[in-house]
């Protein structure tokens, strides 16, 4: 049987969509059609679990029909949006909740910056009709790389800057070294943490600012779109009632669209870091689960459960839940 939750959609620089999948029995066969009014496509089934289609207009999204041999369907677009200024730019909607019901496609995304988009990107960008942008770099990093949105509606931006997810104060007390990987992995626990506790007020007003409009659809975005806008992420599927384990797989699809290698070069360059440290560095530049999971562990240590978290620091109680999944859930 073909599982919902694990269908995977996301477009590569060339314009090809590739679509994996998972069932409960590997022999599972299955069939992807693309969505595209009228549009010729060419499908390839690369493996039995995975397929690449080709020949889709790259100026708007698309959805696929993914079907299993026995009649189960899963509708899907694509998670991650084809921005090569913004590798890591996707969406978090399509995910079930425990009760059954779905995220809306098209309302929540999540990136990395948005300074480097091209003029494609902002034809793709424009085509989502972005209401609110909640921006979680420091003001240096706002103001030294600034975003490029759409002329046409422009989102209204929310400044929102968080400390510890940019790790300058960690790197510039280096002295231009760092002592290992399992220091900068323990400082990655440690900036997560932080998240969930002294940085939640960040948050709170973000959920202010996404109830004070009406069926907002917005992007929560940091440097690199992993730590401080993961946690944004996971905050909003919690409260709509996604498990837990699948909003740890949302958070961990960066390590797949955020090639932190790449990363490492520019990392040391501008922190004035040795060449030497490239290992040293990469826990920074990952996604592992036992960050996200340091700030969900802290929601447990201080609070029975997270809707008491959600309602006692976000603000966000049975009223304001009601209303979020009103918005964003469908069956």
């Amino acid at each position: 049987m073909l599982l919902s939750e694990a269908v995977n959609i996301w477009r590569d620089p060339d314009g090809e969509y590739h679509i994996e999948w998972q069932a409960s029995d590997p022999a599972t066969r299955v069939s992807v059609e693309a969505l595209a009014d009228g549009a010729a496509f060419e499908a390839h089934y690369t493996e039995r679990s995975r397929a690449r289609i080709s020949g889709l207009p790259p100026s708007r999204r698309h959805f696929f029909r993914v079907k299993d041999e026995f009649g189960t369907e899963v509708l899907a677009t694509e998670r991650r949006l084809g921005l090569s200024g913004s590798p890591n730019f996707r969406d978090f909607g399509g995910y079930r909740t425990a009760g059954g019901q779905r995220v809306r496609w098209g309302y929540l995304f999540r990136s990395g910056h948005l300074a480097r988009l091209s003029d494609a990107d902002l034809a793709l960008l424009d085509t989502l009709d972005l209401d609110l942008i909640f921006d979680f770099r420091q003001q240096m990093e706002q103001q030294s790389e600034p975003s490029r949105l759409p002329d046409r509606r422009p989102p209204r931006v929310h400044s929102l800057p968080i400390q510890p997810g940019n790790n300058s104060g960690f790197l510039q007390q280096s002295g231009g070294h760092v002592a290992g990987p399992e220091v900068m992995f323990d400082f990655m626990v440690t900036v997560n943490r932080e998240l969930a506790r002294e940085e939640a007020a960040v948050y709170r007003r973000m959920f202010e600012a996404i109830l004070a409009q009406d069926s907002a659809r917005y992007l929560v975005h940091c440097a690199a779109g992993k730590d401080r806008t993961g946690f944004a992420a996971a905050l909003m599927l919690l409260a709509l009632g996604v498990p837990e384990a699948v909003v740890m797989r949302d958070y961990l699809l960066s390590s797949r669209f955020y090639d932190a290698e790449k990363e490492v070069a520019r990392v040391q360059e501008k922190y004035g870091l040795s060449a030497t440290d490239s290992a040293a560095i990469l826990p920074m530049l990952q996604v592992d689960e036992a960050y996200l999971g340091a700030a969900l562990s802290v929601i447990r240590e201080d609070y029975p459960d997270v809707p008491s978290y959600l309602e006692a620091v976000m603000g966000v109680g049975e009223r304001e839940l009601a209303e979020l999944r009103r918005r964003y859930l469908e069956d």
